[in-house]
């Protein structure tokens, strides 16, 4: 029987058993195993992983495990300098954009507000949002860890908190888009961009009242949807500052 000595660091300990975490522990093995089917036979989805050493040293996931060895998993945008090793991707995704799961519409809702791409269907497969990460580059937003899994997928987050509020947060302390967010500019029904509209342009579409009242307003290039600054339209506004509040401390990250 071989043994490797394990260590997974900071919210990386979020999938493992209680006794497992923020510490190192054997791991026993018999047979020849990648260091990807070992980190995630852990219930780590190898999405969430950004750097491997083994021995101190970088490898990737097709690294196969050997008897004493010594392996530190940390997960993406680690708070460390590892600018002199290799990260097991090359780069992030020249463009922020999303996919989400199905069972997260609100904050595909929330980050359309924000001014994300982010592709929703409530009636999504699992292969089709594995096809569609892929095929379009997308970041893959799930609660499911197994189907971050997939051998597919390159670039996903598993999404810890429960709340919608909160998984924003949790969504913009991760890839640190605070300042990357413009806030109305898409759809949040459809994900389509706003264009501004002259009223006579959109009259036929308008309430009665909205048409006598208000001149200022935005088309969806998609789904044609209509927008203006109503009297709900302060409530969003404070909507749109409370999700883009920095905090000082992540309360999801550990050791």
């Amino acid at each position: 029987m071989a043994n490797a000595d394990l260590r997974f660091y900071e919210e990386l300990n979020n999938f493992l058993a209680l006794e497992r975490r923020k510490r190192s522990f054997d791991y026993p093995f018999e047979r020849k195993a990648s260091i990807k089917d070992v980190i995630e036979s852990m219930g780590v989805p190898h999405t969430e992983v950004d750097l491997i050493l083994v021995n101190g040293d970088p490898v990737n996931f097709s690294y196969i495990l050997l008897d004493g060895d010594r392996v530190s998993i940390y997960p993406a945008f680690e708070a460390m300098d590892i600018s002199q090793v290799s990260r097991l991707r090359p780069k992030p995704l020249r463009i922020t954009r999303f996919i989400v799961d199905v069972n997260l519409g609100r904050l595909a809702r929330y980050l359309r507000l924000l001014g994300f791409d982010s592709n929703y269907s409530n009636d999504y497969s699992d292969r089709e949002l594995v096809d569609i990460s892929v095929e379009q580059e997308r970041i893959l937003l799930t609660r499911d860890r197994n189907l971050l899994k997939h051998a597919r997928i390159t670039h996903g987050c598993f999404v810890h908190a429960t709340r919608p509020l909160e998984q924003v947060k949790e969504v913009l302390n991760r890839l640190d888009l605070y300042h990357s967010a413009q806030p109305f500019h898409r759809c949040t029904r459809c994900n389509g961009l706003l264009e501004k509209r002259m009223k006579s342009e959109v009259e036929q579409r308008l309430p009665p009242l909205t048409r006598k009242y208000y001149d200022h307003f935005w088309q969806c290039c998609d789904c044609q949807q209509v927008y203006w600054r109503g009297a709900h339209y302060e409530k969003m506004v404070a909507l749109v500052e409370r999700l883009l509040m920095q905090e000082s401390d992540d309360g999801n990250r550990g050791d």
